[in-house]
């Protein structure tokens, strides 16, 4: 089988792990400190925030940002479960807005006339979270310009997209943006094996966040205010309800280790992206577009099936190319027809080019040491279900 995604392990990311095996620290030393300093750095940020996931990030950027019940979230239907499951996670509503049907992404006219009712009605969102599909930016600049407009803080889910850029922007520098989530999955673009980070260029949301993934206890005495004169060496304060989301030296020399090959990788994926584009255009598949500006990560090498008389249905396409050994998958089934939330009044309909899109999406395999047998052999099986 030919995986739709997978990751590398070197010598050198062995060697990072075994060095923190054995050391003093496996967790709560100084790899997860070195970890966020690496990527602040990468990505032009004064702030990250290292944690266990990527919906753990969700869950605190929501937190720091006061989502509360009564509240509302917005995001787009195509996309991971936790981008809507963080604003039910602090008791908040949620709400969707339709994709582009170009880039895949959230459609920002569609937002805006979105906006301009919810105002009408005094329900606008408090939070919005942007997701970079696939690895491809959003039109950041204009959710940013809304937001300042109608008054809603902005957290990018970038967890497809580290080493991707914007008009020469790396995502992940929250220009545009209060907060922005990485994913370090295995089969992302940089793996921790299990991870996540949370950027801002705020040291107030920083310093929350921080607080949130460590049970909301700090160690800082200049912080405490339940004590009566100078603290004794061994105190700590929970001063908030707070979660054990904190990230181990492990994962963080691994994640370190592979942050060195960002690069790399993105280029090598961009490499066979490309590819595909070349090998794929005679067949009746709409391919990936990358917007005019945007450097995608390509997390994600998604195409279309068209409809027309004679062509195989989606089903059928995608049970064929798996028994043949080709480990296509679908990014994603809509969040708003999950039964979950069916059940909060959900219905289909509601947001048409998610749900055609969800319809017609096959995610073919791609990975940074794909080798050009390998994507030989997924095109072969396409130009056979499809020529």
């Amino acid at each position: 089988m030919i995986p739709y995604g997978r990751q590398e392990i070197t010598q050198a990311d062995i060697d990072a792990v075994v060095e923190v095996l054995r050391s003093d620290f496996l967790t709560q030393g100084p790899a997860v400190p070195r970890f966020e300093a690496l990527l602040a750095a990468r990505v032009g940020v004064p702030h990250a925030v290292a944690v266990n996931s990527a919906t753990s990030a969700l869950h605190i950027a929501c937190m720091a940002l006061d989502l509360a019940p009564g509240d509302l979230l917005w995001t787009v239907p195509n996309t991971f479960v936790a981008s809507a499951n963080c604003g039910r996670y602090c008791g908040a509503d949620v709400d969707f807005v339709d994709i582009d049907p170009v880039s895949w992404n959230i459609n920002v006219p569609s937002l805006y006339e979105k906006l301009l009712e919810a105002r009408r009605k005094s329900r606008l969102p408090k939070v919005l979270v942007a997701v970079h599909f696939a690895g491809q930016p959003t039109e950041q600049e204009d959710i940013w310009r809304l937001a300042r407009e109608f008054g809603f803080r902005v957290i990018e889910d970038a967890s497809h997209a580290i080493g991707a850029s914007r008009n020469g922007e790396p995502v992940g520098s929250c220009r545009w943006s209060d907060i922005t989530v990485f994913s370090f999955h295995p089969v992302k673009i940089i793996t921790s094996a299990e991870g996540g980070m949370a950027t801002t260029r705020d040291p107030i949301l920083a310093e929350r966040m921080s607080l949130l993934r460590n049970h909301g206890i700090t160690r800082d005495a200049s912080k405490f205010y339940g004590f009566e004169g100078s603290p004794p060496a061994w105190a700590y304060e929970q001063q908030q309800l707070g979660y054990n989301y904190r990230m181990t030296d492990v994962h963080a020399a691994l994640g370190a280790s592979q942050l060195a090959r960002l690069d790399e990788y993105v280029a090598a994926r961009n490499a066979r992206a490309q590819r595909y584009d070349k090998l794929l255009a005679a067949l009746p598949l709409t391919l990936p577009t990358v917007l005019p500006g945007n450097l995608s990560a390509f997390h994600l090498y998604v195409v279309r099936l068209q409809t027309a008389p004679g062509l195989p249905s989606r089903r059928h396409l995608f049970d064929q190319l798996r028994e043949q050994g080709i480990g296509v998958n679908l990014h994603y089934m809509p969040v708003h027809l999950q039964p979950y939330y069916r059940d909060l009044g959900f219905t289909p309909g509601e947001y048409p080019q998610s749900e055609r899109y969800a319809e017609e999406a096959i995610s073919l395999p791609l990975f940074a040491t794909m080798s050009d047998v390998q994507q030989d052999a997924v095109v072969s099986a396409l130009n056979r279900e499809l020529s």
